[in-house]
Formats: C-alpha cells, sequence, structure tokens
C-alpha cells in the first residue's frame, strides 16, 4: 500500500452541509466533526464521553481548531449529528480513506451486513438499524457502508454501495443475499470479479450446480477443466480440512443465454471440522467470474471471513458498538461512520506494535501519536 500526502481533516469534510439554522451556530461544524473524530479514535463510545474528551482535551484542541464558544456540550453533539446528512459524511469519509491509502490489484473487497443492535427502541416501535459495510481483506480497511432501509434488505443496500466504491482489479466476495444478476453486473460493469455465495433457496442455479459437482465427482471430472486445492489447520482441539474445487468453462451448462455477467467458473467447499470427538461436514457453492484457479478462490473465500474476525470483531469488542444506544435520527448511521474512522486509521499506523485498544489508550494519552494517526503531523 503507497501512502499519499497527508491531508487535514477539515479539508475533506468541508463539503459537509450545515443542518442548523444561523442562530443556533454558536460552534464551528468543522470543530465539532474534528473533536467527535479525536475522541471517537480515542475509545469515547457516546456523546456524554465525546464531550469529556473535549473538555480535557481543550488547551491542545484549542492550538488547530477556533472553538469560538467553547467545547460544545454533549446535547449539541447528538443534535449535530443527529441532523448531518450521512450521504454526504459517507462521502467525506471515502475521499479521505482514498487520500492516505490505495487498493492493491487482487484485494479481495468483502460485501457484509451488520445490525446495530442497541440502535432500535420498542418502546417507540424503531427497528435496529442494519449497515452493509466493504472492508478490504488484506489492506484492512474500512472502504464504505450504507444503511438497509427499514422497509428493505440488503439486496437493495449492496448496489447502492457498490456504486461508491472504486473496484477495478479487485475480487468482491457477498454471502448468498448478494447473488442477484444486477449485482453481479454492477461488480464487473467496474472491471472487478467477484465471489459470491449459493444457497438452496435459489432454485434451479444451486440444483445445477450441485448436479455439476456431483457429476464431476463420479467420473473424475472427466471432460470438465477443474483446479483443486486443500487446506489443514489445526488448534485448540480442534481439526479442519477444507477442500476446494473450481470448475471453469461452464458457461454453456449453466449460463447459455449469458443473463450472469462473466459467469466463468462455480466453486465448491467442503469443510471437515473435527472437535472433541464429532466429525461434521458441511459442503457449500459459489458462482464467480474468476478463472479455474481454486487457490485463488480459496483465499478469497476465507478472506471474506476476515469481515467477521477482523471488522465486527473489532467494533464489537474494541469499540463497543452493541452495546451504543445511540437511536436518534441520522445519528447511529453518522456514530458508524466514526467508528469506522477509528478503526481505519488506527490499523493504518505501523509504528507502535499493539491492539487497538492499547493503540486507543495510547492515542488518548499522547497528542503527538494521535496526530500522527490522523496524518496530521
Amino acid at each position: 500500500m503507497k501512502l499519499k500526502p497527508k491531508i487535514t481533516i477539515a479539508e475533506h469534510f468541508l463539503g459537509i452541509e450545515d443542518p442548523r439554522i444561523d442562530r443556533t451556530k454558536r460552534h464551528n461544524l468543522i470543530d465539532i466533526i474534528t473533536i467527535a473524530v479525536c475522541a471517537v479514535i480515542c475509545g469515547a463510545d457516546g456523546w456524554v464521553a465525546i464531550e469529556t474528551y473535549g473538555c480535557a482535551k481543550y488547551e491542545w484542541l484549542k492550538t488547530f481548531l477556533e472553538l469560538p464558544n467553547g467545547i460544545p456540550s454533549h446535547d449539541t453533539f447528538a443534535r449535530v449529528f443527529a441532523q448531518i446528512n450521512p450521504q454526504q459524511f459517507q462521502s467525506c469519509f471515502i475521499g479521505w480513506m482514498k487520500s492516505i491509502s490505495r487498493i492493491t490489484n487482487g484485494e479481495v473487497v468483502a460485501i457484509d451486513g451488520k445490525t446495530l443492535r442497541r440502535s432500535g427502541d420498542e418502546s417507540s416501535e424503531q427497528s435496529a438499524i442494519q449497515m452493509v459495510s466493504a472492508w478490504a481483506s488484506t489492506n484492512k480497511l474500512v472502504l464504505g457502508q450504507v444503511k438497509v432501509d427499514e422497509k428493505s434488505n440488503e439486496i437493495t443496500a449492496i448496489p447502492e454501495l457498490l456504486k461508491v466504491l472504486e473496484l477495478s482489479g479487485c475480487i468482491v466476495t457477498i454471502d448468498a443475499i448478494g447473488c442477484q444478476k444486477e449485482i453481479v453486473k454492477l461488480i464487473t460493469s467496474q472491471n472487478a470479479d467477484y465471489v459470491i455465495a449459493l444457497k438452496k433457496n435459489q432454485g434451479n442455479l444451486y440444483d445445477e450446480v450441485e448436479k455439476l459437482f456431483s457429476s464431476g465427482i463420479a467420473t473424475g471430472f472427466e471432460g470438465i477443466k477443474y483446479s483443486i486445492y486443500k487446506t489443514e489447520e489445526t488448534g485448540h482441539g480442534r481439526h479442519e480440512i477444507r477442500n476446494y474445487v473450481m470448475l471453469s468453462q461452464i458457461e454453456s451448462r449453466l449460463n447459455p443465454d449469458s443473463i450472469w455477467s462473466n459467469f466463468n467458473s462455480v466453486g465448491m467447499v467442503e469443510s471437515v471440522r473435527s472437535f472433541s470427538g464429532e466429525t461434521t461436514v458441511e459442503t457449500r457453492y459459489f458462482i464467480s467470474s474468476l478463472e479455474s484457479e481454486a487457490e485463488e478462490f480459496g483465499n478469497s473465500i476465507r478472506s471474506h471471513w476476515g469481515i467477521e474476525n477482523s471488522l465486527h470483531w473489532l467494533l464489537d469488542v474494541a469499540l463497543r458498538e452493541d452495546d451504543c444506544r445511540i437511536r436518534k435520527d441520522n445519528a447511529p448511521q453518522n456514530f458508524a461512520i466514526l467508528r469506522h474512522i477509528a478503526v481505519n486509521l488506527l490499523t493504518q499506523e505501523k509504528r507502535v506494535k499493539r491492539g487497538i485498544k492499547n493503540k486507543q489508550f495510547l492515542a488518548a494519552m499522547d497528542n503527538k501519536y494521535l496526530l500522527s494517526t490522523l496524518a496530521l503531523a
């Protein structure tokens, strides 16, 4: 990954429209956003914590912020972030991430949804919001996110996310809910590859893929171009073998009318797990634009799990996302973006060899370290 020239927070977020009326603008919008970004990087998980951070760091913040009326109150932070347009905030976030990093060719970009569990409110019949995120598995960066509409699901949110990303040269991985012709078309239109899971409820395609593998296994894949790859892991009393098989040149069999864009191969993963004397076998199927290279297919599948094991774990354990009770208007979505900013910058900071929690602690104590993390120094 190549770093680009450093740019300040203000230059990236000046494009956000101030939602307040003039008579209520006691604090600069960019001051409010900057304090919130710094505070969340340092471990703040709510509006009171952000105000507390601001008051404790007032003298230091005053060296680069105007702060015409001191530090905003927690009510002000809550009110402003509930009103900020999340699409504008998201756009600025994506622009900032593009300025400090460049996604490398062949990067696996995992698309997956996550529910912000405490963002719902039963008393007001408000459901918890769900966010769909794009995670660059190798570089460990959140590339973007969109909120799932309350009356819809990830099928409508995924295309909106894909439209704002730069995916050329990447391999996009999505669970079975993303197995849609229009989603596949969007990916390939950006000169990207895809690996997308299949489920039994997807009807004929799943059945045809399953039959193709069954007949291929029975005949030793006679007359079918194929590739195989195997991994084996042992640890914590668990032994797991994964067999990956990829079949290519299958378009005439499974996609004769070319309704699926760049449908070049199908993949199968057979997972054999042994734990505490019990053995289980699970088989899953995928469609892909990749050619018959099972190792690349297998690595893509394993990388997809990184969004759960890396991003979602960090958000829940280090940044306590599932405990957050922020619910009003646009605030949950905007606070989710603040957390993603923190994850990205703390992950990209390589000078200190510590986990995210310890990096947050260090940033809270050491202003110079925080500035280097913000790429402001």
